[in-house]
């Protein structure tokens, strides 16, 4: 057909040049990367002939929005020379009309900008020719890219159309802002969200052109490529054809990681790593040395802490979810392993702060006359105070006289002293912090009353209470009167660490779900201190104190005689009371009986 032809160049002359994203464009269902949840609806739906009339896709840009519409429409009117004439997606050879649809000149399926035709007038064009029947093919397609663009007048003309259109018309919309929809329009049609690519796929579908097209790029390279796309094929394929198009004339030279940062203008991943260890124990002096090393090289100082926001936010992840959690983000698996050893090392609390102050240093950056210095300042920021106490935390220390803080940064910085706790001046005396984080107590006249100190009873009570074992909570469970949870520990858990401010334990079979934040709250209201309360499924801990205190019971001989003198009595009816006051004795373990199962 020569209508549906593509245009051959003249005997002799060179064909255009085609950028990756055009010449890898897929052409059918079976080219599309990673939308399979799409073409299996797609196929059930042309297979039992339950065709839509409407469907819109939504996802970020590039992931295959325009083009998967034009290979609906091509499956919409597939028609073949042999005598296929019926709405499919298996396409296994060119169509009659698939050339012309893939090229947007088939005059039955309409392309439509809503960015640039946003007005009711638009629409109206569009509407009075949708009751035309279709010229050649089968179907009058209508596809609408960036729909959220329409005005509300224009959304609300074309709303009657769209619910009742005639039977030869289909309505595909493509847009990148699902939520500026209408409602009225999103029900009238069929949604697919296409998700992007995470960077592994992507460096792999990367991998595969370049062998097309006789290119060598290393892999760290290509997750650089599918890093900056941050999902979007086409960006990936445009930054790929920037990358080969570098040693295009120099025989076909290896493209390495480095020209491929060196062309992004990216931070060194590497070090970045070190950046972020560096900051985050203290040491200033080598953070600023590696943060000025990347400016030299050419490294926004915006990309330098944005790099170090997803380093912090892996390790976040890691800490709060476990091993797991690293391979479901960005990271590749060598960042995985590298973060599953680096969150180990940071408390939770650091690594916290550390996002909220490189935030903060990035709005800085973005807006600041001389970037570098204020993304050289924000790393200061966060060597400093990286690792200082929380609040409740440092009202603790004031108040118990405790000597200690957070790590002190290394180098030349080390020495620096005065910095007040709250970041203000302290003119009025109390606490500051001085060389190595350190909290002290400034001297002040006798009788003077502490400034911003009050008396609290909780804080006296926690400095009377030294929690170090397990007993020890079930006797300030006592001290409380919680018989409830006093006998919920007594019985459910199984203690797998217990040190100053962290419990982990393994719940016994029955415990209650809650169990864990009730402890931690609780500890907060009687201690004033923040406990980390956790559950271990991994571990199964120690025996839970019942346990302990029964098989201390179960052996004492008035305990056997008194089995052996009623051997009637069913285990089930049977209540520990402490037995070691009959004969005056002291049984370790006995003592706090269960009363509140009598």
């Amino acid at each position: 057909m020569s209508d549906t032809e593509t245009p051959k160049p003249a005997e002799g002359q060179k064909p255009p040049y085609q950028v990756l994203a055009r010449k890898y464009r897929p052409q059918n269902f079976e080219d599309l990367l990673g939308h399979d949840a799409m073409v299996r609806t797609l196929r059930n739906a042309f297979a039992s002939g339950r065709i839509a009339h409407a469907w819109i896709l939504t996802g970020v840009r590039g992931v295959g929005k325009t083009t998967t519409a034009r290979i609906m429409a091509r499956a919409l009117n597939y028609e073949t020379e042999d005598g296929i004439d019926v709405p499919t997606i298996d396409m296994d050879r060119q169509g009659i009309h698939c050339q012309a649809i893939a090229e947007s000149r088939h005059p039955d399926v309409i392309e439509m900008d809503a960015a640039s035709r946003t007005g009711v007038g638009d629409i109206r064009e569009l509407i009075e020719s949708v009751r035309y029947a279709p010229v050649q093919a089968r179907y009058k397609v209508y596809i609408i890219d960036e729909v959220h663009m329409l005005s509300n007048s224009a959304f609300n003309a074309l709303l009657k159309t769209l619910e009742e259109p005639p039977p030869h018309v289909k309505f595909i919309f493509a847009t990148t802002e699902i939520r500026k929809l209408p409602v009225t329009v999103l029900s009238r049609c069929q949604r697919f969200d296409l998700r992007r690519f995470d960077q592994d796929t992507l460096a792999d579908y990367l991998q595969g052109i370049c062998e097309k097209e006789n290119a060598v790029v290393e892999r760290d390279g290509l997750l650089m490529i599918a890093r900056a796309a941050e999902g979007s094929v086409r960006d990936a394929l445009s930054l790929l054809d920037q990358a080969i198009i570098q040693h295009a004339t120099s025989g076909g030279e290896t493209v390495t990681a480095g020209d491929v940062q060196d062309m992004l203008g990216l931070a060194d991943r590497a070090t970045s790593w070190e950046m972020l260890d560096a900051a985050m124990t203290g040491d200033a002096a080598e953070a600023l040395r590696l943060f000025r090393r990347q400016y030299d090289a050419g490294a926004d100082p915006v990309v330098i802490l944005r790099d170090m926001l997803e380093l912090v936010h892996l390790l976040t992840r890691v800490k709060a979810a476990g091993d797991e959690a690293a391979s479901h983000g960005s990271a590749g698996t060598a960042e995985a392993a590298q973060a599953k050893g680096m969150a180990e090392r940071f408390p939770m609390a650091g690594l916290t702060r550390a996002w909220s102050l490189l935030m903060k240093g990035l709005q800085e950056t973005q807006v600041a006359p001389d970037p570098a210095a204020a993304g050289e300042m924000t790393l200061i920021r966060l060597c400093y105070a990286a690792d200082l106490p929380t609040p409740d935390e440092a009202v603790r220390m004031l108040t118990e006289g405790k000597v200690s803080g957070g790590a002190a940064p290394a180098g030349p910085g080390a020495g620096m002293q005065g910095a007040s706790a709250n970041g203000g001046g302290n003119s009025g005396g109390g606490a500051r912090a001085v060389s190595g984080g350190a909290m002290r107590q400034d001297p002040q006249p006798s009788g003077a009353p502490k400034a911003g100190l009050r008396s609290q009873p909780k804080l006296e009570a926690a400095n009377q209470t030294r929690l170090s074992s397990l007993k020890d909570l079930v006797a300030l469970c006592s001290q409380n009167r919680d018989a409830r949870l006093r006998h919920e520990i007594e019985n459910f858990v199984r203690i797998v660490k217990f040190e100053p401010g962290v419990i982990d334990f393994h719940p016994a079979d029955g415990a209650p779900r809650n169990l864990a934040g009730r402890i931690a709250a609780k500890l907060k209201d009687w201690t004033g201190e923040r406990w980390t309360v956790s559950i271990n499924t991994r571990e199964t801990g120690e025996d839970t104190l019942r346990h302990d205190r029964d098989s201390v019971v179960y052996a004492h001989p008035l305990f056997i005689a008194a089995r052996e003198a009623f051997p009637e009595i069913p285990d089930e009816n049977v209540r520990i009371k402490a037995i070691a006051e009959v004969r005056g004795e002291h049984v370790e373990g006995a003592d706090g009986a269960l009363d509140e199962e009598e």
